[in-house]
């Protein structure tokens, strides 16, 4: 039965989200797109305009990009508090900020308008927003590097929506094609343009071609002519008037270096939109469709009511002093000031302790925490609460739109869907928090059909997971200098006179109204507590709040802003018997000026079956700026109170698709039992943690274009100092809840091993001086990420598309008989000799790889790797110019001083260069007059040593070549 229920709540789950409250799709129209925009930003109705006309002019161009299947149908735009409120300026209802598609929001540094979809999942998986600046949407020069607003806005809903990838690659702008030969890394390969280098100074020269690397010089940039006749891509360059539809199967360049390639194995945009659900319900619309409903919505003060449960059932466990513990700290730190707060319990009916009050101060909160309950009884009728939670609103509202509650409970109800149609059409959104392993299976359904957060909690002390739980219930309003932040959380079984021992990094990001929370779980007395600052002060139970109740609780607010550095107590438990201590520390930031550093959990499913895996992601950021060199790890415990520990990883291997972009993550595979599984993340940045900047699936920067011969460039890209970038936060600590989710399907006892090795997604591939191939790759694990896989298979392809899953066996195989795998997370490579290889200039060899564990599970097949045969490239004669660099030396008038026009473009004249492949430098010999006054028998002379030095040359340069015979280069960036 309890199988049963757990299937009918993933049914629902699964279901809503196609017809929830995020994005949904109506006959071809995007409906429920939400765009907000962040609370610092100053008033402008110039941002509503710009986004009012950027949507039309994206809906349109969508229509015709995706031939007719989908458009934009409505879209609401959240207004933010700060801003003067309106009468056409409705009120949100469960719409919120953290929530939104689409964000406008200042970069955190002084340079960073290019618009950015951030992704966290691999191909065909949706991103999690995009984000637009201000400066983008009302600084009309932007128009030229970026291209009309509605395009970019298409370009980055393909990012968002479908999971496709940039066709442009900053880190490898060029790719080999044969001998002398490079192109630009684009889709489709038939757009045309010119190669150009442009100084510091601002003058620009056609770019050097290298031998060493067989590509352009660093620095050098394609120029796209402005007009083209290819048609694609959207994804590569969407400013070109001529870009009318996403690179399909039939114009796809599977040579090109990037991002699309590498992920989608070589499959174009659009077939991957063609693979989604989007499209499979999706057919050609008739006529074109009207344009996009746009609402106006504004935020409010945040109004909350707990709703509390006080059934019997909440007298085991001792649940309902853990209930006060963690309500006193939502009040007393979580909540934030200015915040409206009710407070409800429940059980057989609902009783109103107190109706809603106004955060104005720590007397206030210290007020609302006298009327949490103490003592529990009765039954259980979940609706009753909720309706409860609506009354409380309504005696200061009008509507219950866009106020919360927070819905607390451990049994079960078998009534909860009585009031489901009331809560869809409340417009508030409930967060749910499930304690113990009985709460009502149904519970989730409320959080899901409106927003609302989903927790689950165990009755394991240790886990500290009622704590953490509204610890992660803050404001979604995007104005991070009001939310609290969790340093710490730690809880663990002590025995007597034993210690819980710790350290918390405080950085200089966070340090106003720090709490420091004990609590322990047996003893009627505190235990003995140490606190010891940076400087050494301390700090004992003598200097904390200890509540004379039965709850439990030691409280210590540091005063003023706390001190940098690392905070270590020490809690000993002085009681008889072994007891839990548990420890949790929260902040805000350390000025309204300063952004704090942030972590923020997701999973890639809130409901999941066996035997699909769980991944679990954590953004560690300041800002927009991503946090790297951090150690993050993240605790699964089930229902039953199990609990297993996992390392996550920004390595660019398995399921973490980019390196070094601040987002950490991990497959989860150790499923025990089915029903709730809770996730807490903690992040301990030590010593040398640097900030960088996020650089991936944005739109292009164009540096210009070439128009009737002439070359108008537009100015450099802004980019901020190293300084700004690589600035040292110091040590920090951050613990949040990642919510939960539930499992279902999973066998009795020991689970069988269905689970393969991950998928190898960072194999390269270098083809060296000996005639060899060098592969390596991130070991994958036994199970996907974990542990040790048995073997591998590699196969070789002249054809990339031979070596997807579906064709791979088909393939040329290599001998790995002696390669044997390391444990996931290794770095390992493999050397591969041909007995015979094709000797052709510019053939393309292709390879792909995947492991196997000891069940005979087969893992994916790998991104697809390409290595460039290049036979010697010889400099043609006569002679070039010596220089130093190994350049070649075009032959170019002289560079005319670069005219800046008042929209800081530089505009340059060169002859036209005759098509995208023709970059085979030409020298320029050096042509030595002769002395008129030389006799004849002299200039024979010389004539005969130059001919002499000249046979010489030829000779040294073919001896030469025998013994090289010839070089190899490999693909660069990928």
């Amino acid at each position: 039965m309890k199988l049963n229920q757990w299937h009918f709540l993933m049914v629902f789950v699964l279901l809503h989200r196609v017809t929830g409250i995020n994005v949904t799709l109506n006959n071809g129209g995007f409906e429920n797109v939400i765009i907000a925009i962040n609370p610092g930003i100053p008033e402008d109705d110039k941002i509503i305009d710009s986004i009012k006309d950027m949507v039309k002019d994206a809906s349109s161009y969508l229509f015709s990009a995706t031939e007719q299947r989908f458009y934009f149908k409505s879209v609401k735009i959240i207004i933010p508090l700060t801003w003067t409120p309106k009468p056409e300026y409705k009120r949100v209802t469960t719409e919120s900020y953290d929530k939104a598609d689409i964000i406008v929001a200042d970069p955190f540094l002084k340079y960073g308008d290019d618009p950015y979809t951030l992704q966290y999942g691999g191909c065909g998986e949706p991103g999690r927003y995009i984000h637009l600046t201000s400066n983008f949407l009302t600084n009309d020069s932007m128009h030229d590097v970026y291209g009309p607003r509605g395009r970019v806005l298409v370009h980055e809903w393909a990012h968002l929506r479908w999971g496709v990838f940039d066709e442009y690659n900053n880190d490898a702008p060029f790719y080999t094609t044969g001998v002398n030969q490079a192109e630009a890394t684009r889709c489709s390969a038939g757009i045309t343009g010119q190669y150009i280098f442009r100084s510091n100074t601002g003058a620009a020269r056609k770019c050097k071609f290298e031998y060493r690397t067989q590509l352009y010089e660093p620095g050098c940039q394609f120029i796209p002519d402005k007009k083209q006749t290819a048609s694609a891509s959207i994804m590569y360059m969407q400013s070109l008037s001529s870009a009318m539809q996403f690179c399909n199967k039939s114009n796809h360049n599977i040579k090109a270096t990037n991002m699309q390639n590498k992920q989608c194995n070589f499959r174009s945009t659009w077939e991957v939109i063609m693979n989604s659900s989007d499209y499979a319900s999706s057919f050609p619309i008739n006529s074109p469709p009207s344009a996009p409903a746009i609402s106006l919505l504004q935020t409010h003060d945040r109004v909350v009511c707990l709703v509390l449960d006080v059934s019997g059932s909440m007298t085991t466990y001792d649940r309902i002093a853990r209930l006060k513990q963690a309500a006193e700290l939502f009040l007393l730190q979580i909540i934030e000031t200015g915040s409206w707060v009710g407070i409800v319990t429940f059980n057989s009916y609902a009783t109103r302790q107190i109706g809603l009050r106004q955060i104005t101060s720590d007397s206030v909160r210290e007020s609302l925490k006298n009327y949490l309950p103490t003592s529990a009884g009765g039954g259980t009728i979940i609706c009753s609460g909720v309706r409860q939670g609506f009354q409380v609103f309504l005696e200061k509202y009008t509507s219950t739109e866009g106020c919360e509650i927070v819905l607390l409970t451990d049994g079960e109800d078998n009534s909860v869907s009585s009031c489901f149609a009331e809560v869809q059409s409340s417009g508030s959104i409930i967060h749910t928090i499930a304690l113990g392993p009985n709460a009502a299976k149904e519970l989730e359904m409320l959080a899901d059909m409106t927003g609302g957060l989903k927790f689950s909690a165990t009755d394991s002390l240790d886990s500290n997971g009622l704590i953490d739980a509204f610890s992660r219930i803050s404001s979604e309003s995007g104005d991070i200098s009001q939310q609290s932040i969790q340093l710490e959380s730690k809880g663990e079984i002590i025995k007597r006179f034993e210690w819980l021992d710790g350290t918390v990094s405080i950085d200089k990001t966070v340090g106003n109204d720090t709490f420091f929370l004990v609590t322990w779980s047996t003893a009627n007395y505190p235990p003995g507590i140490l606190i010891k600052s940076p400087k050494g002060k301390r700090y004992t139970q003598d200097n904390f709040v200890i509540d004379n109740t039965n709850v439990r609780t030691a409280r210590l607010k540091i005063p003023g802003t706390a001190e940098t550095g690392d905070w270590i107590y020490s809690v000993q438990n002085t009681h008889s018997t072994e007891q839990v201590l548990s420890v949790t520390v929260t902040s805000r930031a350390a000025s309204e000026n300063v952004i704090p550093v942030t972590v923020k959990s997701y999973l890639n499913r809130e409901s999941n079956t066996f035997p699909s895996p769980i991944v679990i992601y954590a953004e560690v950021s300041q800002g927009f700026l991503p946090i790297v060199g951090a150690n993050v790890t993240a605790t699964v415990e089930s229902q039953s109170g199990k609990s297993v520990e996992l390392d996550l990883f920004d390595d660019g291997s398995g399921v973490d698709i980019l390196k070094s972009d601040g987002i950490y993550s991990r497959y989860f595979t150790v499923f025990t039992e089915n029903g709730r599984y809770s996730i807490k993340v903690r992040v301990q940045g030590k010593d040398k943690i640097v900030r960088r900047v996020r650089r991936q699936s944005h739109a292009l920067y164009v540096p210009g274009y070439v128009e009737n011969g002439v070359i108008n460039l537009n100015a450099p890209k802004p980019e901020p100092s190293e300084d700004d970038i690589q600035t040292d936060l110091g040590s920090f600590s951050r613990t949040t809840s990642g919510g939960s989710f539930v499992m279902s399907g999973v066998p009795p006892g020991v689970p069988p091993d269905v689970f393969p090795p991950s998928k190898i997604t960072d194999l390269e591939v270098e083809l060296n001086e000996d005639d060899e191939f060098l592969l390596s790759w991130t070991a994958p694990g036994n199970d996907y990420d974990s542990g040790t896989a048995e073997r591998y298979e590699i196969k070789m392809s002249n054809n990339p598309l031979e070596l997807r899953d579906a064709t791979f066996n088909s393939a040329t195989s290599l001998n790995t008989s002696g390669m044997t795998p390391e444990v996931a997370g290794t770095k390992q490579s493999f050397i591969y000799k041909p007995e015979e290889f094709p000797k052709e200039n510019g053939t393309s060899i292709y390879f792909a790889i995947r492991a196997i564990d000891n069940s005979n599970n087969v893992g994916e097949a790998s991104n697809i790797a390409r290595a460039v045969l290049l036979l010697a490239a010889l400099p043609p004669t006569p002679s070039p110019s010596a220089n130093t660099e190994g350049h070649t030396t075009l032959s170019l008038p002289p560079t005319p001083s670069p005219s800046a026009n008042t929209e800081g473009h530089t505009t340059l004249s060169l002859p036209p260069t005759p098509g995208p492949t023709n970059i085979l430098s030409t020298y320029v010999p050096n042509n030595e007059k002769n002395d008129s006054m030389l006799n004849q028998v002299t200039m024979i002379v010389i004539i005969v040593c130059a001919a002499a030095i000249v046979i010489c040359a030829i000779i040294s340069i073919t001896i030469c070549c025998l013994h090289k015979k010839k070089t190899r280069h490999h693909e660069t960036g990928m």
